[in-house]
């Protein structure tokens, strides 16, 4: 068996637009920050290349924006984009959480538990970027159980775009209600109750618009 040989330079980009993407969303790089793929580059040890690839990737969420010959920066927070992104990825992990219900196995539901403790045990420890992982992680199990295609791709695109918001809604009084909602949606699925569950679903996503009312 062969171990050593040529490395996957997409391992690289995925690296660098993680990196990129836990920094723009905690607000290390604040919106309006120019970037440089450079001093990215440098700061991660990394070529040019991977760096510009995650660079492309961000912009397509709507998290970096370009102007050729001009700049590439951190986009601000548009509050309009925002509210447009979640009203789609709110109705999105409903639909998911409908079709999923029907396909989910004792391993689904011990998953999901097991995100939610670590969901619990992150937003009360103010660990906010340890929370967004295990809230996402708590709804991709219904996500993948929904076995759609399409919808996993629409949340996958525009969920980014929310994050730098759920950061803020986590780090609120109103994040501890989320660990209680999601034990709701599991007993509903348990239940077998796919109406019940997708609509405790949509109502959990709809508590971030509560914050984002209150935010410019």
């Amino acid at each position: 068996m062969q171990y050593i040989g040529r490395l996957d330079r997409a391992l690289f980009s995925e690296q660098a637009l993680t990196a990129i993407r836990r920094a723009i969303v905690a607000g290390e790089l604040a919106p309006g920050t120019p970037v440089k793929d450079t001093e990215l580059a440098a700061r991660m040890g990394l070529s040019r290349t991977p760096v510009r690839e995650a660079l492309a990737r961000l912009t397509d969420e709507g998290l970096i924006e370009t102007k050729p010959h001009s700049y590439t920066r951190v986009t601000r927070l548009d509050s309009a984009a925002v509210r447009d992104a979640h009203a789609v990825v709110q109705s999105m992990h409903g639909l998911a959480t409908r079709l999923a219900v029907p396909k989910l196995t004792p391993q689904h539901f011990d998953a999901m538990r097991a995100a939610n403790m670590r969901f619990a045990l992150a937003v009360e420890a103010s660990a906010l970027e340890d929370a967004i992982a295990c809230d996402d992680a708590f709804h991709d199990v219904l996500v993948q159980a929904s076995e759609n295609h399409a919808v996993a791709a629409t949340i996958r695109r525009y969920t980014p775009l929310l994050h730098r918001a759920i950061y803020l809604y986590l780090g609120s009084p109103l994040g501890r209600d989320s660990a209680p909602m999601h034990e709701r949606i599991i007993a509903a699925c348990q239940a077998g109750d796919a109406e019940e569950a997708a609509d405790l679903a949509e109502r959990n996503w709809a508590t971030l618009a509560v914050l984002m009312e209150k935010k410019p």
